[in-house]
């Protein structure tokens, strides 16, 4: 398969650890669906891509059709999401499946898209997870490069922190706190990131919500897309959807899905990541210095 976007590499000398071969998907898998913050219909097809292509976004919907890369640097911005691509295109609310991508160390995939926004389905990543699995997972002929921090690296601003520790594993622990809310409260998780961990652990739960904190944004229509079936809503001391919540602690399960999104922004790498109270803006500032941090180790 030919592709017409060109990925550009890490430059310099690289100190891989333990190579891997690099992964595609087996085959094109679509699926359609409306955007949170658009209200939209869109449909994304996940296609199969050359090694070291990276992860792209194709936007079919414009007559450029303009490829935008999956990159730290190419962030335009975070709005309760995260946005990727340049001034004029771009493509929000990537997270959830750029996460499972992560989880099921797809190296190399075109994701073409027919709007601005990936849908939200029920505002996890299982739609995607069952996507990657359907579509099936192969090897391509390219080693694959995974990156080993070899000192500390932090990220603070008031009371968000932000820490990656050099490690043999990928582990990802979590602080979550809402004092303001005593159904959320203090929720703490921790866990080391593999394929079947993410699928049972963390992958279906959802994106979650104080709902007068949404409020404002659903009367200004910012958030055309938002019902119970996407979204975990809390109002007052109680869960306000009729399912209530999948797990007790869903809400800071959900918060690592979105940092494992955010993170893949960077080329792999092993590290444990310790967050607390984290959020887009600060995922996508923190992956910006953590890929400074690793082309500086590795130069």
């Amino acid at each position: 398969m030919s592709f017409p976007c060109e990925l550009s590499a890490l430059n310099s000398r690289r100190a891989p650890l333990s190579p891997k071969k690099q992964r595609t998907l087996h085959r094109s898998i679509s699926a359609t669906g409306i955007g949170l913050f658009s209200g939209e219909k869109t449909t994304i097809r996940l296609c199969p891509a050359n090694d070291n292509t990276g992860i792209i976004f194709q936007r079919t919907d414009l007559a450029h059709r303009p490829c935008l890369q999956a990159r730290s640097e190419f962030v335009q911005g975070t709005p309760r999401c995260t946005v990727i691509g340049n001034p004029k295109d771009f493509v929000q609310t990537v997270e959830h499946l750029l996460a499972a991508l992560r989880a099921y160390n797809i190296d190399n995939v075109l994701i073409e898209i027919s709007g601005c926004e990936v849908p939200i389905f029920d505002g996890s990543s299982h739609h995607f997870v069952a996507m990657i699995e359907e579509a099936g997972i192969c090897e391509l002929g390219a080693e694959k490069e995974i990156y080993r921090l070899k000192s500390p690296i932090f990220w603070s601003k008031g009371e968000i922190h932000l820490i990656a520790l050099p490690s043999d594993e990928y582990r990802i622990s979590y602080t979550l706190h809402y004092p303001h809310s005593a159904t959320i409260g203090t929720q703490f998780y921790t866990f080391v990131l593999t394929q079947e961990a993410f699928k049972s652990e963390i992958a279906s739960c959802r994106t979650f919500s104080i709902y007068e904190e949404i409020a404002p944004m659903i009367e200004k229509g910012l958030i055309k897309g938002g019902s119970l079936d996407n979204a975990v809503i809390i109002k007052g001391d109680s869960v306000v959807n009729p399912g209530g919540l999948r797990y007790p602690d869903e809400m800071v399960r959900h918060k690592v899905l979105d940092l494992i999104g955010d993170l893949s922004l960077v080329p792999p790498f092993l590290a444990h990541v310790v967050a607390v109270r984290s959020g887009h803006a600060s995922n996508n500032a923190f992956a910006k210095e953590l890929f400074n941090h690793i082309k500086m180790e590795n130069s």
